[in-house]
This record gives C-alpha cells, sequence and structure tokens, in this order.
C-alpha cells in the first residue's frame, strides 16, 4: 500500500524524547538488570540498556523469543520444515521506535516489503481498499469520502456533529473525559453511520485492537484512530516481513544481545519478584537471579500471576499490586494456519481485513507474502493461508477452526474444497483489554518501587502509540528510567503529533 506524499509540517514525525547532550551515554560498570519477557517490550529494553553498558540477563518463559511475534520450526509431512507464527502483524511506517531497534540488525529493514493493497471485504458489500490515499489529514479524509464505495453523502451529512467532532479533536485529557466510560459500540451508534459505512470502514478497525466494540473504551477507539489514520504523518501504508519472524526478527536480535554481553535465556519462567536488599531477586525454576533493576516485561495475565505469586511485592509496591489486580485480558484471538494442495484466486490480496463475519477477521495468504511459503506453493502448486480471529467468540480451538475455515469458504469459494496438506491451530488469551473506565487503572512504566519497571502493550504511556509500537516504546521508557537512575542519557523516542485536527475545539451544544 502506497504511504501517499510526505504530510506537511504540522504532520511530521515529533521528538518525544530528547537525550541531554551533557549526560555521557554508557553507564558505569557493575550495573545489572533482569528483563523478564522476550517480546517486543522486553527485547527493546533490553537491546536499550546492554548497548549501554548495563550487564543484562532476559528471562523467556516460552522456547523461542517474540512474545505474539514469535516463530517456531513447524515439521509438515513431506519432511520440510517452515517457522509459522503467532499470527500476521503489520508493519506500519510510522512504528518508529519499532523499527528503531529492528535497524540495530538490518540497517535497511530490507527484510520488509510494502503491501500493495489492503482490502476490508465482506459477503454483503464490494471490497473497500484504502491504498493510495494521500497521508495526512485532512487530505486524507477528503479522498476518502471523494472515491469510498461505503461513504455516501448521508453518512456525512447526517453524522451527530459532536461524536464527528471528538473524532477529530483526539487530545488525551479531553477524549478520556469525554469518552473513556463509553463502549465503542455506544460511540459509533451516536456517530450515526450507516450499518455498511460502519461495517466497512470502522467494524474490521476496531476489532484489530482484540476487542469487540461493546468492551473497547471509546477513548482507545478515538485515540487509535488518530493514531493509525488521522493523525498518521507516514499515511496507513505498511509492510510485512519476506521471510519468517524468526529468521529476520528474533534470531538476529538475540545475537545481537549476546553480542553486547547478555545473557538470553528460553524457556525460564520468572514466577516471582520480590525486594532483595537494594534490589529484586527475580525466582524462576532454573534458580534466583539478584539485580538492582528489573523490567517486567510480560502479557497482562502473565504479569497477574507473577504478582500473585509473589507476597513481598505487595507492601514494597501497593499500587502496582492493586493495578495488577484489576488488569484485564482480551478474549481469545484464534490463528489457523492452512497448507492448501491449491492456489486460491490469482486477485486475492495478500492481506484482507474481513468484516461482518462472526469469527473471521483478516486472511493473510503467506505464500504471497514471504519468501518461505512462496517456496513450497511453487514446489507443490498449493497455497499457504492464515485466518484470523482477534476477539473470538468460541472458547474451543477446533471449533474456532472450523468456523474460520466455513467462514472463509463463503468469502473466497475456491477454498471451499481445497484439500488441507497440514494445518496447525492455535487459540489463546494473552492481548490486553482496554474496557471502558479503565484508563487511569492499568500500570505505567514506572512502579511505585523503585528499580522496578512494566513494559507491554497494555501499560500506561506518556505518549501516543498502539499495538507493536506500543510495546517497543514502553520498553524503550523503561530502558531510559534506568538510564535516568543510572546517570547516562535517554534513547531518543520518536512519535506522531499528540493531538488532532480539532483539538480544543469546543463541543457541540
Amino acid at each position: 500500500m502506497s504511504g501517499g506524499r510526505a504530510a506537511p509540517g504540522r504532520m511530521r514525525p515529533r521528538r518525544l524524547v530528547e537525550p541531554d547532550p551533557l549526560a555521557p551515554r554508557d553507564v558505569a560498570p557493575g550495573a545489572r538488570a533482569v528483563v523478564v519477557g522476550g517480546g517486543i517490550a522486553g527485547i527493546s529494553a533490553a537491546v536499550v540498556l546492554a548497548e549501554r553498558g548495563v550487564s543484562v540477563t532476559v528471562l523467556e518463559a516460552a522456547e523461542h523469543l517474540g512474545g505474539r511475534l514469535g516463530a517456531w520450526p513447524e515439521r509438515l509431512p513431506d519432511g520440510s520444515e517452515q517457522n509459522i507464527e503467532h499470527g500476521f502483524h503489520a508493519f506500519f511506517r510510522h512504528y518508529y521506535t519499532w523499527r528503531s531497534v529492528l535497524r540495530r540488525v538490518d540497517a535497511d529493514l530490507s527484510f520488509l516489503a510494502p503491501v500493495p493493497s489492503y482490502p476490508v471485504i465482506s459477503a454483503r458489500w464490494p471490497d473497500e481498499n484504502l491504498a493510495g490515499l494521500p497521508a495526512a489529514p485532512p487530505f486524507n479524509l477528503l479522498a476518502l469520502a471523494l472515491r469510498s464505495k461505503s461513504l455516501s453523502r448521508r453518512d456525512l451529512t447526517g453524522a451527530d456533529p459532536d461524536a464527528g467532532r471528538a473524532l477529530l479533536a483526539y487530545d488525551r485529557a479531553t477524549t478520556v473525559a469525554e469518552l473513556d466510560t463509553v463502549d465503542a459500540a455506544t460511540f459509533l451508534n451516536k456517530l450515526g453511520m450507516s450499518e455498511r459505512t460502519r461495517s466497512m470502514l470502522f467494524e474490521a478497525f476496531a476489532r484489530s485492537f482484540f476487542c469487540n466494540q461493546g468492551e473497547l473504551s471509546a477513548a482507545e477507539l478515538v485515540a487509535m484512530f488518530h493514531y493509525y489514520f488521522l493523525g498518521n504523518p507516514e499515511g496507513i501504508g505498511f509492510d510485512v516481513p519476506t521471510t519468517d519472524h524468526a529468521t529476520a526478527i528474533w534470531n538476529p536480535l538475540r545475537d545481537y544481545l549476546i553480542g553486547l554481553g547478555a545473557d538470553v535465556r528460553t524457556a525460564t519462567a520468572a514466577t516471582a519478584v520480590e525486594p532483595d536488599g537494594q534490589g529484586w531477586r527475580v525466582s524462576t525454576a532454573a534458580g534466583d537471579l539478584v539485580a538492582r533493576d528489573v523490567v517486567l516485561a510480560v502479557d497482562p495475565g502473565a504479569l497477574r500471576t507473577v504478582v500473585a505469586g509473589s507476597p513481598a511485592l505487595a507492601a514494597a509496591a501497593p499500587l502496582l499490586t492493586s493495578r495488577c489486580e484489576t488488569l484485564t485480558v482480551a478474549p481469545p484471538f484464534a490463528v489457523s494456519r492452512l497448507w492448501l494442495d491449491r492456489d486460491v484466486a490469482p486477485g486475492r490480496a495478500p492481506f484482507s481485513a474481513v468484516t461482518g463475519q462472526p469469527t473471521l477477521d483478516s486472511v493473510a495468504v503467506y505464500s504471497r507474502l514471504e519468501e518461505p511459503s512462496a517456496q513450497w506453493a511453487r514446489t507443490t502448486g498449493g497455497s499457504v493461508i492464515e485466518l484470523h480471529s482477534y476477539a473470538c467468540r468460541l472458547d474451543d480451538v477446533d471449533a474456532a477452526a472450523r468456523a474460520l475455515r466455513d467462514e472463509l469458504a463463503v468469502l473466497w469459494p475456491e477454498t471451499a474444497h481445497a484439500g488441507v496438506v497440514h494445518e496447525r491451530h492455535r487459540l489463546e488469551a494473552t492481548a490486553p483489554a482496554f474496557p471502558p473506565g479503565s484508563t487511569g487503572t492499568r500500570p505505567g512504566v514506572r512502579s511505585d518501587a523503585r528499580g522496578l519497571r512494566v513494559a507491554g502493550d497494555f501499560v500506561e504511556l506518556p505518549f501516543l502509540a498502539g499495538l507493536m509500537e506500543r510495546s517497543a516504546m514502553s520498553g524503550v521508557l523503561a530502558a531510559n528510567d534506568i538510564l535516568a537512575e543510572l546517570g547516562a542519557a535517554a534513547e531518543p523516542v520518536m512519535g506522531i503529533p499528540q493531538r488532532g485536527l480539532l483539538a480544543g475545539v469546543p463541543r457541540v451544544r
């Protein structure tokens, strides 16, 4: 998808964190930190700390790095092996922090390639493709209004003016005050769009944050709409890796960290984190580690488990403990990867968002995205596809897989009778939820106990970011907090403009 023309001045990226030019880059010898979690947040923190001379140990419970971006080997019936992933991820071009981390191992990001189109598909209405829109508002909005098949003049003229203003006027304090206790479904109802417009332009977007509209804060929806569309200087184009995540990302980052002297341990779960003198003791089945600084960079459910297993933490960090107790986890997401005995129709996009189906939220044709799957398809004449349900209503992995396959057949009839050469299905609940009224109740990067930080895509950040970028930014901010206490300069952080086009415009009375 094209990112469009360069954005004008007020829409350019912002330097959100500026390092002190007088502070030393590196820390004094002897600094030590433990990072619990080897996903995007944890590895981002570990990279910055290790580069500055901190002795870092990374503990990851799984046998591979990556968290929800992880990848691991899968043996196929023909004896070949492929690395398969946790699910499709779009690498948007305004993920400045995450891309900066990735540039440590690939300066040109040569493993990323643009996705030429990004259709939203439905069984009821024609496809809606957002490719080629200008990068900056209001030009992207005008272009969308002029060419959209789903957005009618009645939608534009009949929309509730106050809800429309709120969508265009993102400002953290104001948006939270007005909309955090409202759910996204109620807000979209108030917006007054037609069923088609709401389904084709909003439903797929809202569910991509692992939540159903009725369970998502309207303030979070507006924030993410600003982050990905209305305030994004790069446009909504995104890239994807040309090979699997293990080969492109996690193996190189692991080698990079080891080269900096870090100790990266997989299959090593932290079971407790408790005070130990001037630092912290991190317990694992293989033994304990003690460090002055700890970054807890695990998913919200795992964080709750670690905190619950750390009795002494309640006295040392009562605010963190109470906020972890109320953390909510999103509904389970389902991923179904299928190796088929034939290709899908030639006109199918490599990635399609889906709306209007009870389970299926997107389809990724991996054999048109990454080389290992493409090679398998060329050799066999088949295809590799992956089906996703971001907020699955089913609690059984086999039932979810059947539903995903059946719903795909409605949209892509050529798949109905395709033979399945191999399949792998997953259903798990590890993503964060952002329910109404939850802003201000989640942990921040800095806890109420010295030396203990939290990172992840559920953390309350001082700056706006989403999904992978929220993870990476939280990890870098956690590292920066440690560097500040050690007297070293911060890692710079870039971001998008933090306020919307109509921020400051009063509510319509």
